[in-house]
């Protein structure tokens, strides 16, 4: 099964789909903490323009201008009263037009992004189909995943532990705590190659 793997540097959830035989392949801007030869350094609108046949996409869009986290700063000076912040709604209505992007493709498709803000909702017109923690998986922590799916089942907890520590939330400032933020986990990872990878092969043999 061909799987492209969208906005993926660290290539954690492209290598568990490549560890099951699967055809998979990650594509960012930045170059991949993997193996290059299965990563695609250019943007992903690119990749799907020029091959646009994959039998399944997890997309992990950027999520600045969408999380709820930064809603304040769509207002000037981050207060409401003050009127919205022109810069920062285009750029917000921008990353809602790329992450509608993939829900457009003509295969199954999963987006991650954390708890959405209500404008960029609107903007893309669905709730996410689930939310999911990392300790569901395995990963004694909090951090609340939404995923928005199409033609695909939720995600069945796997190994459900103790331990509700926020770690990325605690992590201390740092030029790479972006990227330590945005970092999905290897039993959610391993969740999303045995059980989609699994029920879409089931599906094509059928």
């Amino acid at each position: 099964m061909r799987v492209l793997v969208a906005c993926e540097y660290s290539a954690v959830v492209r290598d568990a789909f490549r560890e099951r035989g699967h055809d998979a392949w990650s594509c960012d801007l930045l170059p991949t903490e993997g193996d290059p030869t299965w990563h695609l350094q250019e943007s992903v609108l690119h990749v799907m323009c020029k091959d646009p046949f994959w039998d399944l996409v997890i997309a992990h869009p950027p999520c600045t201008y969408l999380a709820n986290s930064g809603a304040k700063h769509l207002y000037l000076g981050m207060k409401k009263e003050n009127g919205i912040n022109p810069e920062r709604w285009e750029n917000m209505e921008y990353a809602a037009m790329f992450f509608k992007t993939f829900l457009a493709l003509p295969c199954p498709v999963a987006i991650e992004n954390p708890i959405m803000h209500g404008h960029g909702k609107a903007l893309i017109g669905m709730e996410q189909s689930q939310v999911i923690q990392p300790w569901m998986f395995g990963h004694g922590e909090t951090k609340a995943t939404c995923l928005w799916l199409k033609d695909l089942p939720p995600l069945v907890p796997t190994d459900i532990v103790d331990g509700r520590e926020a770690r990325v939330h605690r992590m201390a400032p740092s030029p790479d705590r972006w990227k330590e933020r945005s970092r999905t986990l290897p039993g959610i990872a391993t969740a999303m190659a045995e059980q989609w990878g699994g029920d879409l092969i089931a599906r094509m043999a059928a």
